[in-house]
């Protein structure tokens, strides 16, 4: 079953989705683990001591050096090894495009180095009930799902859907917005605050600093910390004028001033520098040929600038938390959470600091410090055990040898994973034949999901605008409207999910197409059936007159370029029938849908 806590603290209450399932449940009532003779690093500030740490229940029960192990406990020899919190990483996207790509093996890259608690700023709240599902019958860390919002054109708003990304340029559109997240139960806030593109493309456009504060007020009146994206040392001001809780991104375009430094510091917004994901030349990459080119060396000089500025905002005394931005290009997943400690070091904060950062300091910013982010009895049992002594030499972070998630070994000597953590993908499952007929009030399709609308990207995006209508003889449709975006390739489309949030594959093996009453400007516009490996398409045609379009699935061609994908069609990895079209730029598209069934 999937475990929810919820933690009352007397500066507040913050809810935080403790994703660990079944098949990783803490030890039962009665049984214990007791972890004997390690140097427990605390991280409460404590200096590394030799101690005793029995585990019941899934909490800590006791530590210290004269701590006995219970009768009948599972009795682990840890002497000359390290027990450390197990580490957070408060920065990464769960995308398919990461490395790795699908959620399990994710998970198994996190519990391998020992992350216990991350946030994925990924995907859509629509995702997250299914996705809190699928981790729940996985060995997997504590994901705690983050709700994205930014402004209309900015960076985050500049390629997803409004339910994905939610948009917002004032005070009451931002208040609107968190409203709106609620009932999804979101973990976390994060707010594309800036739009500078790091140099190196035109800016988008960034939050101003009254909308941010609202978007924080409100997000805090409903116990939710909030994170930004903020790349840059004036956006950086905003953000600490804002309150917000967490800075998710290095400030690379020039030196730190005192005046922002204080400025963060009086507003106890916590810094987290993803640094991992600007690193110039990342592990295991070659230098390139001419370290003089001009795109190469500006990732230098932006990186120098944030190595300076973490330890300036450090020396200040402002608490330094960990993320990474993995899943971006070249930011693996797990073990960028342990090169974020080493480059913190290499920034020149202490490897106590740099553990510090990746324990204590995001559990506290997250709200989660009176349940884990120490090894103090009464806590969450999220523990690792490691080779050495990373609090003198940071690189030991990488010799795991036992990881514990609610007191459950989940890697290490003995440990078997789960089944599901070696699938690439939920269970399939069979949808029935009508996939919308656009007459639910709620606004979603009969399948119980929500319609999304699909543009190009950029910053000038394609304006369209879906919603259903009365259809002339009565009964509802599908209208869709759009000016496209002069760009090549401009696209106007709407999709109808088979599952919620596009997450759980569907097998339509059973049915030989798909069909759809359809009428419009006269075309041509594209149907096509989306899956976890890659995009199909058949081009249809339909004037003014109602006319029934039947798209076989032998007729259906990949599409080439957005996850193109590869291998011959199955029809046992569907996720979305979408139907929509492009013009030149400039142009305008119109089309009304209904009844969309496969047959």
């Amino acid at each position: 079953m999937l475990r929810w806590t919820k933690l009352a603290r007397a500066a507040g209450v913050m809810a935080m989705g403790v994703v660990l399932g079944s098949a990783a449940q803490a030890q039962s009532s009665g049984e214990a683990t007791a972890i004997m003779g390690a140097t427990v690093f605390d991280a409460t500030g404590a200096a590394p001591r030799i101690a005793n740490v029995v585990i019941r229940n899934g909490r800590i029960a006791a530590v210290g050096p004269k701590v006995r192990a219970p009768r009948g406990a599972r009795v682990i020899d840890a002497k000359g090894l390290a027990l450390l919190p197990g580490f957070f990483d408060v920065h990464t996207h769960w995308t398919p495009a990461g490395a790795p790509a699908v959620t399990p093996q994710i998970a198994n890259a996190y519990i391998a180095a020992g992350v216990t608690t991350v946030n994925d700023f990924h995907q859509s709240p629509e995702s997250w009930a299914p996705r809190r599902q699928w981790l729940s019958t996985l060995y997997a860390p504590h994901v705690n799902m983050t709700a994205r919002t930014s402004t209309p054109g900015g960076h985050g708003a500049d390629w997803a859907d409004q339910n994905t990304t939610k948009w917002v340029n004032t005070p009451e559109a931002a208040r609107q917005a968190i409203r709106e997240l609620v009932p999804y139960k979101p973990d976390v806030i994060k707010a594309f605050a800036d739009g500078w593109r790091y140099g190196t493309a035109p800016d988008n456009t960034s939050m101003d600093v009254g909308t941010l504060a609202a978007l924080v007020d409100e997000a805090h009146k409903n116990n939710l910390k909030v994170g930004t994206h903020t790349v840059t040392v004036d956006r950086g001001a905003v953000a600490a004028r804002a309150k917000v809780d967490f800075i998710a991104h290095s400030l690379q375009d020039r030196e730190i001033d005192a005046e922002t430094v204080a400025l963060i510091k009086q507003a106890g917004t916590v810094y987290a520098p993803t640094l991992a994901v600007y690193e110039p030349v990342k592990p295991g990459q070659k230098p390139p040929e001419n370290p003089q080119e001009p795109r190469f060396q500006q990732s230098v000089r932006k990186f120098g600038y944030a190595l300076k500025n973490v330890k300036a905002l450090s020396d200040a005394g402002v608490p330094i938390a960990l993320g990474t931005d993995a899943g971006m290009p070249n930011t693996p997943h797990g073990v960028s959470t342990l090169r974020e400690m080493e480059l913190l070091v290499q920034a020149g904060l202490t490897p106590a600091q740099a553990l510090m950062a990746g324990t204590a300091n995001s559990a506290l910013v997250l709200g989660l410090i009176e349940d884990r982010g120490t090894v103090e009895a009464g806590k969450r049992a999220d523990l690792v055990l490691v080779a050495g002594r990373p609090w003198a030499e940071i690189s030991d972070v990488r010799k795991t040898v036992r990881v514990f998630i609610d007191g459950r070994a989940v890697h290490g000597p003995g440990v078997t994973l789960p089944k599901a953590n070696s699938e690439a993908a939920m269970p399939v499952v069979r949808v029935k034949a009508l996939v919308d007929d656009f007459e639910r009030a709620d606004g979603r399709t009969n399948l119980d999901t929500l319609r999304t609308d699909d543009m190009d990207g950029g910053i000038d995006r394609t304006v369209q605008v879906s919603q259903v209508i009365d259809r002339a003889g009565g009964g509802k449709a599908l209208a869709l409207a759009a000016r496209m975006a002069v760009e090549p390739d401009p696209q106007a489309a709407v999709i109808l999910p088979l599952t919620r949030g596009s997450v759980q594959p569907a097998d339509v093996t059973a049915f030989r197409g798909v069909r759809m009453e359809l009428r419009g400007d006269g075309g041509p516009y594209k149907v096509m059936l989306n899956t976890l490996n890659g995009r199909w398409a058949a081009e249809v045609k339909a004037g003014p007159a109602w006319t029934t379009v039947e798209v076989p699935f032998s007729a259906l061609a990949r599409m080439a370029g957005r996850g193109a994908g590869a291998g011959p069609w199955t029809g046992t990895d569907v996720v979305e029938v979408e139907v929509g079209g492009s013009r030149d730029g400039g142009r305008r598209l119109w089309l009304e849908l209904d009844n969309v069934t496969f047959y």
